[in-house]
């Protein structure tokens, strides 16, 4: 096996074709040594056309949905040990040229930091507020079953203040890109497999916290075209709620001082930043 400045896993499960050939065009055009592993978790592999297209990929299709962070540990127990850095990446990610080299370069100059994230925008320019404390029961209730009616009294958690304009380090990062030290993803064991779908990324970025840094760096962009399936679906809302259960069991529902300690942590940073 050889070794790569950068590996990339991506997990599709019925995903728009051309979503996907979109974000594997971005990949191409990366400077870096770079090998990319997709695992299909999708019932049937017609998308495997489209990734045969591209060089250095390797397509695993799992023929049933194993959930999504258990289809990741597989690319990360095969390739992040030959890699420098892994790269988790959703299917509807697009990024312009130099933006995993302008990470790559942050990482490179940072070796306390084990996980980066940049700035994540919609396909209109807008920054997804992706930035979060970690949460408490109330934050999650709030967020998926008060704000879309419009009460937007959960400021303090989605940290409203914060401009997205400054690198900061922050216990809680999306999972859409996730930048990673692969010696440190490999030490925390990739991500916990209890979690099917959702909260996952929350999960492995707090235990990435505890070991080195986790930061946010506005000087790279990549546009996330989501859709919040579980707004919309309630297969998906029982699967995000039995996520939530599953995260609060693990880590405390309403006693975690560790929790306690990194929001206080991160709210006084903030303050004084």
């Amino acid at each position: 096996m050889n070794f790569y400045d950068v590996s990339f896993s991506i997990v599709l499960y019925n995903s728009d074709p051309i979503e996907v050939e979109a974000l594997l065009k971005c990949i191409s055009e990366v400077s870096l040594k770079y090998y990319i592993y997709v695992i299909d978790n999708s019932k049937s592999d017609i998308i495997k056309c489209i990734i045969e297209k591209f060089n250095n990929v390797k397509y695993h299709h799992t023929k049933y949905n194993i959930g999504y962070g258990k289809a990741h540990n597989i690319a990360i127990e095969y390739i992040a040990p030959y890699s420098k850095y892994h790269i988790v990446l959703n299917p509807d990610i697009i990024f312009e040229k130099g933006t995993v080299e302008s990470l790559y370069m942050y990482m490179e100059g940072n070796p306390e930091v084990g996980q980066v994230m940049p700035k994540i925008l919609y396909g209109d320019g807008r920054v997804q507020r992706l930035c979060k404390l970690l949460p408490r029961p109330s934050d999650l209730f709030i967020r998926r079953f008060l704000k879309p009616l419009g009460l937007n009294i959960n400021l303090k958690y989605e940290l409203n203040d914060f401009n997205y304009d400054r690198i900061l380090e922050f216990p809680s990062l999306s999972g859409c890109f996730m930048f990673l030290r692969s010696k440190i993803l490999i030490k925390v064991n990739g991500f916990d497999p209890i979690f099917f779908l959702y909260l996952e990324d929350f999960d492995l970025t707090r235990r990435i916290h505890q070991i080195s840094k986790t930061v946010f760096y506005p000087y790279a962009s990549a546009i996330h075209r989501f859709n919040k399936a579980s707004y919309n679906n309630p297969k998906m809302l029982k699967i995000h709620v039995l996520s939530a259960i599953k995260y609060f069991n693990k880590w405390g529902w309403f006693n975690d001082d560790d929790r306690d300690l990194q929001n206080k942590a991160t709210l006084n940073f903030l303050d004084n930043a």
